[in-house]
């Protein structure tokens, strides 16, 4: 028990801790910050200076905007779930900013009446190997062959430098991949340019024998420059394919990302290990998560894939079926119910390849909507896949039939 010569008046204690009486009376009422005595009599509350960190503590959470039901968890619950709390609420508050981007960003341009200007100059400052390895991240998104042909703007690398950052997308309509670097340095801004896939990884090639990296953008050109020192690369706009450079026609991959529903599956798997697994593997490659004390896993058409005991005394594994190689089982964390879903792992291998750190994250919506992926040692690389139908139980039982 504090001594009472260091107790405090509620009035006192709120000045010291950044808090109105009245959220202190609210928070005693809720059981989130009790009181050190309350007087029998009067009801007057008095508190310890023991208790100013939990209290301020309290009002940062607060003032992030968590509920007091999370805010209880992080005061109060085991570590591991304060940390999933806080992450969970750090996707929900960049996913709401993202959304709130787009919309603001639509109305200014339709209350200018004018396009978005892409002609401003701007320019960061990045470092070699960091610009390097974000291009060669996202490249292998960019389309190729006739996809690339029929689609001449999916064949570029959108390189953006807005909000005081530096963005390298890529999509080929299957997989997108978006990574954001936080530059040195900053100015002016916003600027879009469309650079070919094979002249971004020229770029990529002469940037990392450099320390630093500025990319400027300037006003009365269309494309960039790289600059380190006295040595220099410039690439104009579209460069390394035929057709425009217009970066408007490129896809709204904002969009993209703030459509995604809510993902009732999160897996954590051995990064190299799925890549080995999904390897040497043709068509659709399914995934059944199996075991830790789940019911029956349902595939993507609803169906029911039994779970044995076996199953759920070894933990959560990922099965990997399908593509003309034996099963694999990698083990897993996982949260959500049972899930089966299927990839073409033509796409999803050079996603697991240019992924960084042993784990790789995948949330997950349904078997039909896009997948997640994000290495879990580096937030500032998203990469979107679309699963493919999962035939591969059709195709066992045609097999089973025709053995018969």
């Amino acid at each position: 028990m504090d001594d009472p010569e260091q107790l405090l008046t509620i009035g006192v204690f709120a000045r010291r801790v950044g808090l109105a009486p009245s959220a202190l009376r609210f928070y005693d009422d809720c059981g989130l910050l009790r009181p050190a005595r309350v007087d029998a009599v009067t009801g007057y509350r008095r508190y310890g200076a023991g208790q100013a960190a939990r209290a301020v503590k309290l009002r940062q959470l607060r003032a992030a905007g968590l509920p007091l039901v999370d805010a209880a968890v992080v005061l109060d619950g085991p570590e591991d779930a304060a940390h999933g709390v806080l992450r969970a609420h750090l996707e929900r508050t960049r996913r709401t900013a993202d959304e709130a981007r787009v919309v603001v960003e639509g109305l200014l341009r339709e209350t200018s009446g004018a396009p978005e200007d892409h002609g401003s100059w701007a320019w960061a400052r990045v470092g070699g190997a960091e610009l390097a390895s974000a291009v060669r991240q996202v490249t292998p998104a960019a389309a190729t062959g006739a996809a690339r042909e029929a689609f001449p703007v999916l064949g570029c690398v959108l390189l953006e430098l807005v909000d005081g950052e530096v963005r390298w997308v890529a999509t080929d309509r299957y997989r997108l991949a978006v990574r954001v670097l936080r530059p040195d340095g900053f100015e002016s801004g916003p600027r879009r340019v469309l650079i070919g896939a094979d002249a971004a990884r020229g770029l990529a090639e002469w940037a990392v024998r450099h320390v630093a990296v500025d990319i400027e953008c300037a006003g009365d050109a269309a494309g960039v420059r790289l600059r380190s020192g006295a040595d220099c690369r410039e690439v104009s706009e579209g460069a390394g394919r035929s057709g425009s450079g217009d970066a408007d026609r490129f896809p709204d991959y904002r969009l993209m990302l703030t459509g995604l529903e809510t993902g009732r599956h999160r897996v954590i798997v051995d990064r190299v290990g799925l890549r080995d697994a999904m390897t040497g593997r043709t068509g659709p490659v399914s995934w059944a998560v199996v075991g830790a004390g789940q019911g029956d896993v349902a595939d993507a058409g609803g169906s029911a894939v039994p779970v044995t005991t076996a199953d759920r005394a070894a933990g959560p594994v990922l099965e990997v079926t399908g593509g003309g190689r034996e099963p694999v089982r990698i083990r897993v964390v996982h949260t959500g119910p049972g899930l089966r879903i299927a990839f073409d792992p033509a796409v999803l291998v050079p996603v697991l390849e240019a992924g960084v750190g042993p784990d790789a994250l995948l949330e997950i919506a349904a078997p039909d909507r896009p997948v997640l992926v994000r290495s879990a040692d580096q937030g500032s690389f998203t990469t979107l896949v679309m699963p493919v139908r999962d035939d591969t139980g059709a195709a066992d039982d045609a097999a089973e039939r025709t053995d018969g």
